[in-house]
């Protein structure tokens, strides 16, 4: 038997729905090139604390009431009680995002994958401005106090400088490194001012995943067209270990990041900064491994650099005021 209660009731209007799938086209642009955070257009955009919010109201007990008011194991489809959960987990703003982010991401990582082929000079001294403003701009709004929080610091950098180098073994790794690479990179994709995207830098899967889901893609098109499955097979493992390590990560890793910003927010903010400082030196490694530095190379380097900070700066400058020391990662 099926409940005949409609879920209109509960859905906010295209026009509302339509508005938050801009904000996560703006936030999956911004996560999925290194520097810039998804949290901060969050913050820009005026959701940030309901995002937190409906991160944090995912919990397994709701996902399994809306699972069981769905699915007729008791010889019973309760449309009001899924509508019911499904409100409580603000599912429509949830769904609008999320569709927005994941579309900005495949189109982004294309043309990541694009210019990281024909132009890796300029596409990664744009990340080297990208990133190096957003350590200007962290920089800039961080306090350090106490030895603890120096401390927090340098091991932030310190783990950020050695695995940025041409270290091959995590870049080389298997699904178990891809699923830690998303886990770590969507928990920090909801943290003003820390770029998930740059965290995979760090671990050395930003270009191989952005390849891997162009390629995901193309072959999932070429199967819809009429296509074989058998390059989709070949990158699904990946994409989908990534996918579910990023979900484990978000509703796991995330909560601690923010169960450790309150109960030392400066040495947490210090340590997730000195991150970003650290990962300045991904981009220049990649270039001088692949392309090798000359003067017209370090010369294109620089000048790409200079527009991904200026672009930045601007963005800062004009959109928002970052306080690192009021945002808000309550419930």
């Amino acid at each position: 038997m099926t409940d005949d209660t409609s879920t209109r009731g509960s859905f906010p209007g295209i026009r509302d729905f339509l508005r938050t799938f801009v904000i996560g086209i703006c936030m999956g642009s911004a996560d999925a090139v290194p520097g810039v955070s998804g949290g901060t257009i969050a913050l820009i955009a005026g959701i940030y604390g309901r995002l937190i919010r409906m991160v944090t109201a995912i919990t397994p007990g709701r996902l399994l009431g809306l699972l069981g008011a769905l699915v007729p194991y008791n010889g019973r489809v309760s449309v009001q009680d899924a509508v019911g959960v499904w409100d409580e987990l603000d599912g429509w703003f949830g769904l609008a995002l999320a569709t927005g982010v994941v579309t900005a991401v495949v189109v982004v990582t294309r043309v990541v994958h694009v210019a990281s082929r024909n132009s890796p000079t300029l596409l990664f001294g744009f990340f080297f401005g990208l990133i190096a403003a957003s350590a200007v701009i962290l920089v800039r709004e961080l306090t350090v106090a106490t030895a603890f929080q120096a401390s927090m610091a340098v091991t932030g950098f310190a783990v950020a400088f050695l695995l940025s180098g041409s270290s091959t073994f995590l870049s080389a790794g298997g699904l178990l490194v891809v699923f830690a690479s998303g886990a770590i990179a969507v928990s920090a994709m909801i943290l003003p001012g820390v770029s998930g995207s740059l965290l995979l830098v760090v671990l050395g899967q930003y270009t191989r995943m952005s390849t891997t889901l162009t390629r995901f893609v193309d072959a999932l098109a070429g199967v819809v067209t009429g296509g074989t499955a058998d390059r989709l097979t070949q990158h699904a493992a990946v994409v989908g270990t990534f996918v579910v390590g990023g979900l484990v990560g978000l509703f796991t890793v995330s909560r601690v990041v923010r169960y450790a910003l309150d109960r030392n927010r400066r040495a947490t903010m210090a340590f997730l900064v000195a991150l970003v400082v650290g990962a300045l030196r991904a981009p220049v490694e990649r270039v001088g491994t692949e392309v090798g530095f000359t003067t017209d190379v370090a010369l294109a380097f620089a000048s790409a650099a200079v527009v991904g900070a200026v672009a930045l700066l601007l963005l800062d400058w004009y959109a928002i005021d970052l306080d690192l020391e009021t945002v808000d990662t309550e419930r």
